[in-house]
Order: C-alpha cells, then structure tokens, then sequence
C-alpha cells in the first residue's frame, strides 16, 4: 500500500455554470474546509481515500453508505423521499427541490463535474444519470473508490420503478424505496382514473423550455415534458425526439390552445414575458389570446420521472379541463 498525503487549504476549482440556475457560485457554506485528506494506491492500483471502503465486485459497498452525493434533481429528490436526505453531502445545480439541498455543497452542473469539487465532498457514492459527466471524470471518480451510480431516467414508469429500487438497494433502505415508489404509482393511478372519465378532444398544447437566450426548446418525444403533457391528457404538438429549438413563426403555425412554461429564472407573467421576448409570435396563438399558460418548475423535467409528478399532473389537468372539479374543490 503507497500513500500520499495531499494538503488542501482552498477549493481546488471553480464549478462550471449550471443551465437551470442563474447564480451557478458553488455553495461550500455547509461543508467546512478540508486541511488533510490521505489518497491511497490500493492492491488493485486504484485511488481512493483512507477510510473509504472499496466497491464489491457487485457494485454495492459492504459498509453502511453514509455519504453521498446526487446529480440529477429527480434523482436528488428520490434519495430524499427514501428517507436518504441525511446522507446526501452534495448535489449538482439542477437539486433545488426540497430547498433543504440547497443549502448542501454544489458539485457544479450534471454534465460538467470536476472530479477535484467532488472528491473533496469524500463521497461514498455518486448517484446520476446517463446525463451524467464527463466520462473522464466520472473515470477519475470510479479510480478514486467513488462507486458511480448510473440510473435509468426514460420517461416511463419501468425507468423510475428500477431508479428507486436502486437507490433504495444501494442505501439498504428497500421498504423506503417500495413505499416511496407505490406512492408514486398511486398518485398516476388516481389522475388515469381521473382522465378516464374525460369525454372530448384533448388540448393541443406545447411545453417551452427558457434557456434564457435565443429561440426556447420544446418538448418532444422521449422528454419528462411530453409524458407529463400526455399524462395530463394533453395532445403533445412537439413531434421531433427530445428537446428542440423551434423559431416562433413554427410555433405559431403549431398554434397550441395551451402552452406550458418552464423557465429557469422566471415564474408566472414574467416567465410568460421572457417566452414571448425570444418568441413573439406566440402572442398571436390560441393559448396566449386565452390566456392559458402554465408555468411549471424547470427542475422536474431533469433526472427522470420525480416524486412531485402525481401533484403537478393533477394541476395541468386542471388547467386542461377547466370544467372539471379542481384539486382545490376537492380540498
């Protein structure tokens, strides 16, 4: 066994900007500065902490997980509904939800670690996505003793059903992520019921991505946004794979009844104001003349299918079929 003893007195680098939040300064307020840490070369020549057991063959650590560290703010926010928040010593930038991570150290945007901001965090594990970089990085985090865990973030309830069933197996919390995940199916169930109901056409409707500058993205197939459209019992206009930028003259021509907004620096009118600055043709569509727009929070379209989707579908179909009792009559 060779050691190396690396003195850290400062961050080692500065995180990348994150795409879903306008101040991208990583947060180190709740994790005090490091002054030693001991790098190892194990039997096998790869780098972790000393301390920190290495990864089974399996892929699941034999010692208790106790820190941990979550790309993805679906995922973030699963990791939580598991009962697993108080394990987590670090999320990326798209975790604002519930607003407790954000007062958690910031490892930087999804695709853009830096294995430095990370390791200094000693995680035990890393939870994301495919999304999730880059390689080289993540290559770096696996040679340090990080076990990486890469979750399925399909738009489907296949996906999130082995999503919190794997964060639950990793983090030896199996009856949490069960009861977490019947929750969930639950909640689906009840607004399908809901929807089943409904007799007429279903609304045309786009969901706009702002990304702040040039023409916004929408939604197509294979996106959290088309599934939670369809879900709602929306008829999606967006046709193309994953998200694109249309020009507001291809929007108009789609002229949507309703439009869902996700913006991440803007909510309500003034989401609707920044669409429509980047977008002016869509003042001239059905949906804006109506005024039926919808803002939704930007970070549920990030990391899968996410504990908050049952809610946010039982408000969209209100706002679909406004004729029907809403979810504040029920209450």
């Amino acid at each position: 066994m060779v050691f190396f003893l690396l003195t850290v007195q400062q961050p080692l680098l500065e995180l990348p900007l994150d795409l879903l939040k306008s101040d991208s300064t990583p947060s180190q307020a709740a994790s005090p500065p490091i002054e030693r840490m001991v790098i190892m070369l194990d039997e096998q020549g790869a780098w972790r902490f000393a301390g920190q057991p290495q990864a089974s063959d399996s892929g699941t650590d034999a010692a208790v997980i106790e820190r941990v560290i979550s790309a993805g703010g679906s995922i973030s926010e699963w990791l939580v509904a598991v009962g697993a928040e108080q394990q987590l010593v670090g999320v990326d930038t798209t975790s604002l939800h519930p607003l407790s991570l954000q007062a958690l150290p910031s490892v930087g945007y999804q695709r853009q670690l830096a294995a430095e901001g990370v390791l200094t965090l000693q995680p035990q594990v890393l939870f994301g996505s495919d999304e999730m970089g880059p390689p080289p990085v993540l290559q770096q985090l696996r040679a340090a003793g990080v076990q990486i865990e890469t979750l399925p973030v399909d738009a489907n309830m296949l996906a999130v059903s082995q999503t919190v069933r794997r964060i639950g197996a990793v983090l030896a919390r199996p009856e949490q992520a069960e009861q977490a995940l019947s929750e969930f199916k639950q909640g689906i169930s009840q607004q399908q019921q809901k929807l089943a109901l409904i007799d007429g056409a279903a609304p045309r409707v786009l969901l706009v991505f702002s990304v702040g500058h040039g023409n916004p993205l929408t939604a197509g197939t294979n996106t959290v946004g088309d599934w939670l459209i369809k879900q709602s019992g929306g008829e999606n206009l967006a046709l193309h794979a994953g998200f694109k930028a249309l020009s507001s003259e291809s929007m108009l021509a789609l002229n949507p009844q309703v439009i869902i907004v996700a913006d991440r620096h803007n909510q309500g009118l003034a989401a609707l104001e920044s669409i429509l600055s980047s977008a002016s043709a869509l003042q001239y569509t059905d949906a804006v003349k109506n005024k039926r727009i919808i803002a939704i929070d930007p970070t549920m379209l990030v990391g899968g299918l996410g504990p908050r989707l049952p809610e946010q579908i039982a408000q969209l179909m209100d706002a679909f079929y406004p004729q029907l009792p809403t979810v504040a009559d029920k209450n």
